[in-house]
């Protein structure tokens, strides 16, 4: 019995240490509120990876402010990735809990349900490893940047750093390397194509149309039109683009959305 006590005391203080650790291990995120990062953890592991394989890196990679990246853009990438981005402080634990309950069922060791904060703090000071200690420093340095940023910075820095492509890094250089345009300029559809591409693009090419990929592309035109951020002739040409042209718009009104209407999903900035 005195064994068991002391080796229950001992797990309480490891745990203790280790949780201390991981809270020491979060990094500085108040400067993020007014600076822009000047690289990041995947852009210095990808830069790596190609010096390791004998190769040149060509680094795509244009910042641009929200106001200069598509409506569209901003709420199909909350739709796709985090549809209760407005309403958490870091970490969505119901997600979590769905994950935790599907890796169980196909016996896999994977953790998902991110957000897009908890993305945020993978892509900047992480690496897409996937341990339990890396998602437990992710949860830490989440609700630190919530803590210190706000929703629309979050979110504008996510768009300038996710990963679109091999080199290619932010909505702009995306837009640019699979359309040919500009971010402001990317229409309904080509928005969509970018968010459903980010959790892997380098599987899931923007320019290409799957059933997998067209089925999400429609949900997420729906919830565009439902927001009121595109009409019906928007709607139906965006149908068309992404391979759905048998699927029909939806009546002229409004519905309730799963993310909180705020400033980076309202129809007042000018359509490209």
């Amino acid at each position: 019995r005195r064994f068991a006590a002391r080796a229950c005391e001992l797990a309480v203080v490891l745990a203790g240490v280790g949780a201390l650790l991981l809270w020491c291990s979060v990094p500085n995120t108040r400067p993020l509120a007014t600076e822009n990062p000047t690289s990041t953890a995947f852009i210095d592991l990808r830069r790596a990876e190609a010096r390791a394989a004998g190769r040149a890196f060509e680094l795509r990679w244009e910042w641009r402010p929200i106001g200069k990246i598509s409506r569209f853009l901003r709420a199909a990438v909350i739709y796709a990735e985090d549809d209760k981005f407005f309403r958490h402080d870091g970490v969505d634990w119901d997600a979590i809990e769905d994950a935790i309950e599907s890796n169980w069922e196909r016996d896999a060791m994977a953790v998902g349900g991110s957000t897009i904060t908890q993305q945020l703090a993978k892509n900047l000071y992480l690496s897409p490893r996937r341990s339990l200690v890396r998602k437990a420093r992710e949860m830490l340095i989440a609700y630190a940047l919530e803590d210190h940023l706000s929703k629309t910075r979050l979110l504008e820095i996510y768009l300038n750093i996710a990963e679109w492509g091999d080199g290619v890094f932010g909505a702009e250089a995306a837009a640019r390397r699979w359309y040919g345009r500009s971010a402001q300029q990317l229409t309904p559809a080509q928005a969509v194509r970018l968010a459903i591409a980010l959790p892997n693009p380098f599987t899931r090419a923007p320019t290409v149309n799957s059933s997998k990929m067209t089925k999400k592309a429609v949900r997420i035109i729906r919830l565009l039109r439902l927001q009121g951020l595109i009409d019906a002739a928007q709607e139906r040409v965006a149908f068309d683009e992404v391979g759905a042209q048998d699927v029909p718009v939806v009546p002229d009104r409004r519905a309730r959305v799963p993310a909180e209407p705020g400033p980076v999903l309202t129809p007042s900035d000018p359509a490209p």
